[in-house]
């Protein structure tokens, strides 16, 4: 099957390698050095899912309809590259990897011809350098459309890429989106301090910041109306109980995530842009929350706060722990 990979960084070059690995014919794009390197040395896959260097067809934009095409672009950048490769893509299947509660409904209005679906990747990888990505936590990629049960065709694209890495289908899968949001909500301190995934996690002050970001959210969805998809042992039973929780017995929920992912140095993609000096998706990630909490006729301050916070770092660097928490005190009740 011929299968175009829209981004090649971490999440894009981890599924170009393994499919291609499976047996599918490859073609990514990419930009910039990215492009160059992968054009000259391919891509190599290191860490959870074994070791493959793949050697995909590497171009700016699509010259060929593909069978499938899977779009792993950060949030920021998806409707521009959606745009940009629209005369081919549309018409084919399509399958958005991506953080954030956009992403498919953007394919679709841009490609009205496709069948669109939506796939949360659960992997967590390292992208620091162009054609090289270290799997962190090899973890399951969950896909389906819409906000109903798991059809045909959903069960199609997952045995294609089961077959090249742990992929499960599921149904509410717009419920799903939330609650994947809320595990974004790791994202924000490590793009602001400079510290891991792990480290903010065991950081006393940051995890309860950290909550506090989480029990946000989870509010703000569900006076949105969101029934929360199951995802990694979290589903709506257990996030609107954690809604309810004091920020003490709350921090649980980050601990759990924490043990998860392991002792290998855990970046978060945020954190990843901002090393790689590119503007980060925050604002499809915490800012989502902020929007939505306007939409229900409330502020979101925690979230608000960190959206600043990082665009902040983008500018001007790392700020410390004790600032960020002496920053965070006002709006953290």
């Amino acid at each position: 099957m011929q299968i175009a990979i829209i981004g090649a960084g971490a999440l894009g070059g981890t599924f170009a390698a393994l499919l291609e690995k499976a047996g599918h014919e490859i073609t990514v794009t990419a930009r910039g050095t990215g492009l160059a390197v992968i054009r000259e040395n391919g891509i190599r896959l290191t860490g959870g899912f074994g070791e493959v260097h793949a050697r995909p067809a590497a171009l700016e934009r699509l010259v060929e309809r593909p069978d499938l095409a899977l779009v792993c672009t950060k949030a920021q950048d998806a409707e521009t590259a959606l745009a940009a490769n629209a005369r081919l893509l549309d018409g084919s299947p399509v399958i958005v990897v991506q953080n954030g509660l956009d992403g498919v409904a953007t394919a679709g209005r841009l490609l009205p011809a496709s069948e669109c679906f939506g796939a949360l990747s659960i992997v967590a990888a390292n992208y620091t350098e162009p054609g090289q990505v270290r799997v962190t936590t090899a973890a399951p990629t969950y896909i389906g459309r819409g906000s109903g049960a798991v059809d045909d065709e959903t069960l199609r694209w997952q045995a294609v890429l089961d077959a090249a890495l742990p992929t499960v289908a599921i149904g509410n899968f717009v419920g799903a989106q939330w609650t994947k949001l809320i595990v974004n909500m790791l994202n924000s301190l490590p793009a602001i301090t400079g510290l891991t995934v792990q480290q903010c996690v065991d950081h006393a002050g940051l995890r309860r910041i950290m909550t506090a970001s989480m029990r946000e959210a989870v509010r703000v969805g569900v006076a949105r109306g969101v029934r929360f998809g199951s995802l990694q042992a979290l589903g709506d039973r257990r996030l609107r109980s954690f809604a309810h929780l004091p920020l003490w017995a709350g921090q649980v929920l980050p601990g759990l995530m924490r043990v998860r992912m392991g002792n290998v140095p855990n970046l978060g993609s945020t954190l990843q842009s901002v090393k790689r000096g590119q503007l980060t998706e925050v604002d499809f990630l915490n800012g989502a929350i902020v929007r939505e909490a306007t939409l229900a006729g409330f502020g979101a301050p925690v979230n608000a706060l960190l959206v600043e916070l990082v665009h902040e770092v983008e500018a001007s660097g790392f700020l410390s722990p004790g600032s960020v928490i002496d920053r965070a005190a006002p709006v953290i009740r």
